[in-house]
């Protein structure tokens, strides 16, 4: 079964604020089957444009990824990141 990733693209706005939704939402996305592959660290953008903070967590398959997106636990703590952070995520089936 192919596994299942998100994939954000961030531009924090409030660094204060967005460390609350960094500091709960390993355990969240940790209890619903998340492994953080990339959080943050140095990047550039070769083609295109995109924010400057991503983030690649991977999961069992691609409903799970889904489902842990759309998990009332992490939406509660997802309304800190929206409040702190302006961004892109995606949710994509690996191979």
């Amino acid at each position: 079964m192919p596994k299942g990733y998100i994939i954000a693209h961030i531009a924090v706005t409030d660094p204060e604020v967005y460390k609350g939704y960094i500091d709960q939402n390993t355990d969240v996305l940790g209890a619903l089957g998340g492994r953080f592959i990339v959080r943050g660290g140095t990047s550039q953008t070769v083609e295109g444009s995109l924010e400057g903070r991503h983030v690649v967590l991977e999961f069992p398959s691609y409903a799970e990824a889904l489902a842990a997106y759309h998990d009332p636990a992490y939406q509660k703590i997802a309304d800190i990141r929206r409040a702190s952070s302006e961004g892109t995520i995606v949710v994509v089936e690996g191979t």
